[in-house]
């Protein structure tokens, strides 16, 4: 009965919708204001997720909206409040080859969508100088709030964004003495965690592909693993010339090397921890193409951002790393940043329940 009543609204209001002759086909806010009996003002604030306007109102100023295809005029928004509405999303290249997009974008949308704030994305590539992109959009004015990834121990472009007064959020930490807000992953503890469950499996050489030396959190991965090791007595078997970024022929040349027939079997890894899912099936190919199996001649830890690996190879240790719980944290973050509140909290490090 309510999907009914629902669809019969909606019938209605597109009949009801007729372009007086002195408009434009484009709707405005006086048509929505007309179809809901309340004033532009109203409708205004509605859309713009104001404070003192009621949920009710917003849900039926937003349903009348979508349904006369309502869409706001930014330049003139713009010139009337001196915001864009718009979120800019600043990723690299290589987040999108390493398959974390999709889920982050999808966290992100969920709650920008309940907004009358748009997401933007902004790519740049491996190559490019990550300011290039945050410059241009706090240069052109073209967003209200940022979202920014991979970052530094000592990332400029924090120390930029802080100095230029933009609300914005970070995935991953800083070692910076400045205030941001930031969702992160606690890679510090999922090595240490790595270390002790190979160990509880009998493994005693153990090896680790971090992600390159310049983010932040290859000395949390660093960090956790070798205080890991230290705990529990195992020994590192150490990688060479590779990180998570590299490409995937070059892991797999690098893991064939270690798990070569030929070593000392006091040299050869019996546990290997990955930075990232890409790095895991690399491993996987080496330990297969050399002859040995995963799960019984050597154990494999990995972060499972997608959920795709524990379904594909379940003999793979998961720990899983929900890019989608860091996308909403992400929105939600930037959007309270916009509407005045502290950065000091909104500083959230995330760990999943095992």
């Amino acid at each position: 009965m309510a999907n009914g009543s629902k669809n019969t609204t909606k019938a209605a209001m597109k009949t009801a919708f007729k372009p007086r002759a002195s408009q434009s086909n484009r709707p405005t806010l006086k048509d929505i204001a007309y179809m809901t009996g309340l004033g532009v003002t109203t409708v205004s604030r509605a859309l713009n997720d104001a404070p003192d306007i009621g949920q009710g109102t917003k849900e039926r100023v937003r349903l009348v909206a979508t349904q006369i295809g309502y869409r706001p005029n930014r330049a003139g928004v713009r010139l009337r409040t001196g915001k864009t509405n718009v979120i800019c999303l600043i990723l690299n290249t290589e987040e999108d080859v390493m398959g974390l997009t999709a889920p982050l974008v999808s966290g992100i949308a969920e709650i920008v969508g309940n907004t009358s704030y748009h997401l933007v994305m902004t790519p740049y590539g491996i190559n490019q100088d990550p300011m290039e992109p945050v410059k241009y959009v706090v240069e052109t004015g073209a967003a209200d709030g940022i979202i920014i990834s991979r970052t530094e121990p000592d990332d400029v472009r924090v120390q930029y964004l802080i100095e230029n007064n933009i609300p914005f959020v970070t995935h991953g930490r800083t070692e910076l003495n400045l205030p941001h807000a930031f969702h992160d992953f606690d890679n510090e503890r999922y090595t240490n965690k790595a270390v002790s469950l190979l160990k509880e499996r009998g493994r005693k050489r153990v090896a680790l592909v971090a992600p390159p030396g310049n983010l932040t959190f290859s000395g949390h991965m660093k960090s956790g693993f070798y205080a890991g090791l230290e705990d529990s007595g195992l020994m590192e078997i150490a990688v060479r010339n590779v990180t998570t970024d590299s490409p995937f022929p070059e892991i797999q040349a690098e893991m064939e090397r270690l798990m070569n027939a030929d070593r000392d079997v006091n040299a050869r890894p019996d546990g290997i921890i990955c930075g990232s899912s890409d790095a895991a099936i690399a491993a996987v190919a080496a330990i297969e193409k050399m002859g040995y199996v995963l799960g019984k001649d050597v154990d494999v830890v990995a972060k499972d951002s997608l959920g795709l690996l524990v379904k594909l190879r379940p003999d793979i240790i998961i720990i899983p790393e929900n890019f989608r719980i860091a996308g909403r944290d992400l929105a939600s973050t930037v959007l309270a940043l916009i509407n005045g509140e502290s950065p000091q909290d909104h500083q959230n490090i995330y760990f999943p329940e095992l």
